[in-house]
């Protein structure tokens, strides 16, 4: 039985977690609030007309920016809640609910160009299952393809394990920023943007 993702045993917790989530990015929305900096950074670094999946997508604010950039976006989360909020504020991409730690797209979508993970979505995983959705979203890579994640320290998921069951997993750190604006990485960062693509050396331990 796949280990329960800490967003899970949060919602859990606090039913109604979902629906004030929902709500905080509606009202940022509505004040206009620059919420599209990840978005930003994915379009730059995405062939155009990619094929990118959301994973941990919440209610759609990366994905639905991407997709209005033209690309063909798939948006998977764990929380039905969440998905719903996707489909009725971003119709257009294609959002479904599924477990990261059980992610398997390959009959709805090609291999991806882009994987982003964003929103501290890698620190929310289960610890028994971080190397596992590693793992999947390796083989759901493009061969050239990408994956993007970024999350703060402090979250009980240091950098460097991050690092090393990324490695483990098949996948390469090839750029490490502090920052969705750029800002280089440094010891002292609080928060890790990563960049990783399939490791031409390491063969996944599964």
């Amino acid at each position: 039985m796949v280990e329960k993702s800490l967003w899970t045993q949060k919602i859990e917790q606090n039913p109604q977690h979902s629906h004030w989530y929902v709500q905080r990015f509606r009202t940022m929305a509505a004040s206009g609030e620059d919420l599209h900096g990840e978005a930003r950074f994915v379009d730059a670094m995405a062939p155009r007309g990619a094929t990118i999946l959301d994973a941990g997508c919440g209610p759609g604010r990366v994905g639905a920016e991407l997709a209005a950039r033209g690309h063909r976006v798939v948006g998977v989360d764990v929380d039905p809640v969440l998905i719903d909020a996707a489909e009725a504020d971003h119709p257009g991409p294609t959002w479904l609910v599924q477990d990261l730690a059980e992610l398997d797209l390959h009959d709805v979508s090609p291999p991806f160009d882009v994987v982003v993970a964003a929103g501290n979505v890698t620190a929310f995983l289960a610890p028994s299952t971080r190397r596992t959705v590693l793992e999947r979203i390796r083989d759901h890579l493009a061969d050239e393809g990408r994956f993007v994640t970024g999350f703060g320290a402090g979250r009980g998921y240091p950098f460097d394990e991050f690092a090393s069951d990324a490695q483990a997993a098949g996948l390469t750190v090839e750029v490490a920023l502090e920052s969705w604006d750029l800002r280089p990485f440094t010891p002292e960062s609080s928060f890790l943007v990563a960049v990783l693509g399939r490791s031409t050396t390491t063969t996944p331990g599964r």
